[in-house]
């Protein structure tokens, strides 16, 4: 008997979770927005957000930064900003912390990436960068995320 009535207890609370899940405003989902940015006015290779460069940046960002142009911008631009029908822009809600750890960073470059969120096509593996390469990476996008509002 008690199982029954746990059992149909733990039913009414999930069928109250599902009501207030589908009741709930749509805020992009924990606090990002997964839509991509209209792009069809850009030209090919055009930045597609506009990047605000943080003062400074501590050591392992300034790191970072030159293993990010040499390794990174090529495809993903200068500065994190993207490049339109090349790769997108870092410096994005959907790469935020809460979405995209730190750790997906490097396991996008150790394995590279299907294409999901942009329609550029797959990211291949990039060689040539250790983990502490990418750690150090991984701070100067961070760095470049919190100056333009992305926590």
């Amino acid at each position: 008997m008690n199982k029954t009535y746990l059992f149909a207890a733990s039913g009414v609370v999930l069928a109250g979770g599902l009501l207030w899940l589908a009741s709930t405003p749509d805020t992009g989902g924990m606090g990002h927005d997964m839509t991509p940015p209209d792009t069809s006015q850009l030209a090919q290779g055009a930045a597609i957000v506009q990047v605000r460069m943080p003062a400074e940046l501590d050591a392992k960002a300034q790191m970072g930064e030159r293993a990010f142009e040499a390794a990174c911008a090529a495809c993903h631009g200068a500065a994190a900003a993207g490049q339109n029908g090349v790769a997108p822009p870092l410096v994005h809600r959907t790469y935020e912390p809460s979405h995209h750890g730190d750790a997906a960073f490097l396991m996008a470059v150790q394995n590279g990436v299907r294409s999901h969120h942009w329609k550029f096509g797959d990211m291949p593996p990039v060689s040539g960068l250790t983990a502490s390469d990418v750690g150090n990476i991984v701070a100067y996008v961070r760095a470049l995320q919190r100056e333009n509002g992305i926590e």
